[in-house]
């Protein structure tokens, strides 16, 4: 496991994408302080990092578009598969290897508060925990990118599924307030991603047998719900939008509080997107 995790690594730096995305992060981050810590003296290290978030859109899709499908479209992936390792440990090799590129910027990043701080009064708790934070919203985005990469052999469409998917996490708060909160726009919504939940487990198993028993216990549950009491769904759909809000969550980070919740959360999207590649990678393997 560790021999893939250098050679993961390794191949960030000789292909020069691993340079790009932490050139790329450490000059947004360098642009915003300059303009929000310096030029406007503002004492808040912690509202640059939240002015930035949006650079993952970006980068994220960058970094990890070649992940699994390069090995895919090469056909490189057969060789790992006879090596004396299980899928699991390709898998978090290779997240551990993106997730190593990410906190090498990161880790230049910590040093800013203490720059600044030679300046003015900085708030060191607020700083390093939005800076904690930062990396763990960046860990469970990149997770989000191999888990797209994993499901074709092209790089570009891997790319463009990821922004897109990363996209509609940054929008998700947007989403929850033009939704209209009436039952039937609740259930609508529901049995939207119900449908797309399917379509992702149909993927993953090629078994349809699996995929329909899914829908239809899904939309047994969601029918009978509304049938017993529709009340329940009044604006529950926007509710669940906001607290499953990926970006929104870090604002508690930037809000100067250590939300242990936002840090399982985080975590727990992580290992399920890393999950859902193991189980990506495998049905692969045996097709």
């Amino acid at each position: 496991m560790y021999a893939i995790y250098k050679k993961e690594l390794k191949n960030y730096f000789i292909n020069m994408t691993g340079y790009i995305f932490i050139a790329f992060m450490l000059a947004i981050t360098g642009i915003f302080t300059t303009i929000i810590n310096l030029m406007s003296s503002y004492p808040s290290f912690e509202q640059v990092l939240a002015n930035i978030t949006i650079v993952f859109l970006l980068i994220v899709p960058i970094l990890t578009m070649r992940s699994i499908a390069e090995e895919r479209h090469s056909k490189t992936d057969q060789l790992l598969y006879s090596l004396p390792v299980s899928v699991s440990q390709i898998v978090i090799a290779k997240y551990l290897a993106m997730f190593t590129v990410l906190l090498i910027p990161t880790a230049i990043i910590s040093l800013y508060p203490l720059i600044l701080s030679i300046f003015g009064t900085v708030y060191f708790g607020t700083a390093y925990a939005s800076i904690f934070g930062f990396l763990l919203l960046g860990g469970a985005l990149l997770a989000v990118g191999m888990f797209m990469s994993s499901l074709t052999e092209s790089q570009v469409i891997a790319a463009v599924s990821s922004f897109g998917v990363i996209f509609a996490m940054y929008l998700m708060s947007t989403l929850a307030a033009i939704i209209p909160s009436s039952e039937i726009a609740s259930l609508i919504s529901f049995a939207v991603v119900l449908g797309i939940f399917v379509l992702i487990i149909y993927n993953l198993t090629k078994n349809a047998t699996i995929a329909g028993i899914t829908a239809a216990v899904g939309a047994f549950i969601l029918a009978g719900i509304y049938f017993i009491n529709s009340s329940v769904y009044g604006g529950l759909f926007s509710s669940v939008l906001n607290s499953l809000s990926v970006f929104d969550r870090y604002s508690t980070f930037t809000n100067g509080l250590f939300d242990l919740t936002s840090v399982v959360y985080y975590l727990s999207l992580i290992v399920l997107f890393v999950f859902c590649t193991i189980q990506s990678v495998e049905k692969r393997r045996w097709s």
